[in-house]
């Protein structure tokens, strides 16, 4: 990969290295720490999520007009203000704000910077690209709520101060870096003249119903919603609560069974990618669904199985180790398929769909699977098996939808292409697909 998408890269990794200073102990912070209990926490949680829901549906086409760059960095350094004002928040209109702000910024700067990485990466190379970003992100998430933990004192508010304002430098950082980014003129060339992605007057052609009359597209979002909903939705909710009310495992093997999420993100990454990066996209989806139905299955045992409390904690950190083996398949597919998929001038509003579908799985995932995994244990189970199987079926209708470039960009022996290119020609942006 160029030094462009390295550096990238690097913003990305710091980033998320300072979310993970406070993303744990938010929930703490504003319900003990500032006293303002947990209505208010739980509200400033929620925050969060419609802000985000509130900007994405928007920000695509300002990607395209003005481009990936200014709206990183417009959305890094909103992101630190909202940084700053959480960490000085003692009432809560003023957490309520901060977290408005922040939110909506880290939320703009998902499909920017998948939309940047897209920008300086050619085929050949953009499944590698989203593949260290995932693993580097979840490096950093990783790394900074291990330190992050060992800073606060929930009786001494200036150290969660200190662990908002780390977070803050990270995204100026992330400002900073991004501004050095120059998007290799290699690429420009190579298109042969076509429109480039971020070209004002191509990207003022489409909008949300040439987006919504894609019909792959409108698949493949429905598809992913389903995969994110199946195992995001579910993490610190109704799995978690599943693992605690259902098999006994206490706050700390919680923690432990995270970790072995991340662990196995960051051991086998690399490895899975090897694997996976040239076989068919749809197939891979459709392995992720058989995986995370072991793991549904798994955790299930761990709390309906009736075994000793040591094996049931074991059996469901396995689980979550599962949950993160299909995630380490997923990073170089779903991405790198959006930008395949997007025609000429429409990538920063594919990608802003894209995120917009995991924000819509994120909020729904709890308030269905909260209520479910508290109630019916064995429904629960069984839904989400369910569910995950169903993944596997939608992977493989889908992939039938698909041209062959766009499920199998990386033949082996044959120059590799973007999608709507022959292995002989340069690569080129994919047109408006045919059904659009």
């Amino acid at each position: 990969m160029g030094a462009a998408v390295r550096r990238v890269q690097a913003g990305s990794a710091l980033s998320a290295f300072g979310v993970g200073f406070t993303v744990p102990f938010l929930y703490v912070y504003v319900a003990q720490v500032r006293g303002l209990g947990a209505g208010a926490a739980g509200l400033v949680l929620a925050a969060f999520a419609l802000a985000a829901l509130f900007v994405l549906p928007f920000v695509g086409r300002v990607i395209d007009r003005r481009g990936p760059l200014s709206v990183l960095v417009g959305a890094a350094l909103a992101a630190a203000a909202g940084s700053v004002g959480l960490g000085l928040a003692d009432s809560a209109p003023v957490a309520l704000l901060s977290a408005s702000v922040l939110g909506a910024g880290t939320a703009v700067m998902q499909p920017a910077l998948a939309t940047l990485i897209v920008w300086c990466s050619g085929a050949a190379t953009r499944t590698r690209a989203f593949a260290t970003q995932f693993f580097l992100q979840n490096l950093g998430l990783g790394v900074g709520g291990l330190l992050g933990g060992q800073l606060v004192d929930v009786h001494r508010p200036g150290s969660f101060t200190l662990l908002f304002a780390i977070e803050a430098v990270m995204f100026l950082v992330l400002a900073g870096i991004v501004l050095s980014v120059r998007v290799p003129q290699v690429l420009v060339a190579a298109r042969g003249g076509e429109v480039l992605p971020g070209d004002g007057e191509a990207a003022g052609r489409g909008g949300v119903r040439a987006l919504l009359s894609h019909r792959i597209m409108v698949q493949f979002c429905a598809l992913a919603f389903v995969v994110f909903f199946v195992c995001y939705g579910q993490f610190e909710s109704g799995l978690s609560a599943f693992g605690v009310d259902a098999a006994g495992i206490s706050p700390s093997s919680l923690g432990i069974a995270l970790a072995a999420n991340t662990a196995m993100i960051v051991v086998a990454q690399f490895a899975v990618l090897r694997l996976v990066e040239r076989r068919r996209r749809s197939r891979v989806i459709a392995a992720v669904g058989l995986v995370w139905a072991l793991a549904w299955a798994a955790a299930g045992f761990a709390g309906l199985g009736r075994c000793g409390q040591a094996m049931a904690t074991t059996v469901f950190v396995s689980a979550y180790a599962l949950f993160g083996l299909g995630e380490t398949m997923l990073s170089p597919t779903l991405a790198p398929m959006v930008a395949d998929l997007a025609p000429a001038g429409m990538a920063g509003r594919y990608n802003s769909a894209f995120a917009l579908v995991k924000q819509l799985a994120l909020a729904v995932g709890p308030a269905v699977g909260g209520p479910m995994a508290a109630a019916w244990h064995a429904p629960y189970v069984a839904t989400f098996v369910a569910l995950s199987l169903g993944v596997t079926v939608l992977a493989v209708h889908f992939g039938r939808r698909l041209a062959p470039a766009q499920d199998l960009p990386h033949p082996a022996g044959s120059r590799v292409v973007a999608a709507g290119g022959s292995p002989a020609e340069p690569e080129r942006v994919p047109a408006a697909p045919a059904d659009a």
